[in-house]
């Protein structure tokens, strides 16, 4: 398993439909990445420059491409990511907003 500093831009236009489909968890049951992809959709962080940040775990080549087409493409563009160790990405965005404060 890999896991990956991933960052994008979000599509504010799409972010309270975005908020509204982790409340419901509608995400969750997606196989085989729902779990993963709810659980850091709801911790993501936004930095100072807007981009939005988050740690995914991910078995794709290329990377999230079936989390992308999915759910990320519908709500951020430009995403890119980095590979990193089992939590040095929450590690190193801990501190910066959280993306959806109230979930």
């Amino acid at each position: 398993m890999a896991h990956y500093l991933v960052s994008a831009i979000p599509r504010t236009d799409r972010l309270d439909e975005l908020r509204a489909r982790l409340t419901r968890n509608e995400f969750h049951e997606l196989q085989p990445f729902g779990r993963a992809l709810t659980i850091s959709l709801r911790d993501a962080r936004i930095r100072e420059d807007g981009l939005a940040v988050w740690e995914e775990e991910d078995y794709c080549r290329p990377p999230l491409a079936e989390e992308r087409a999915a759910v990320l493409d519908t709500y951020f563009d430009n995403l890119k990511v980095e590979m990193v160790r089992q939590g040095t990405g929450w590690r190193q965005i801990r501190n910066l907003p959280r993306l959806f404060p109230e979930l």
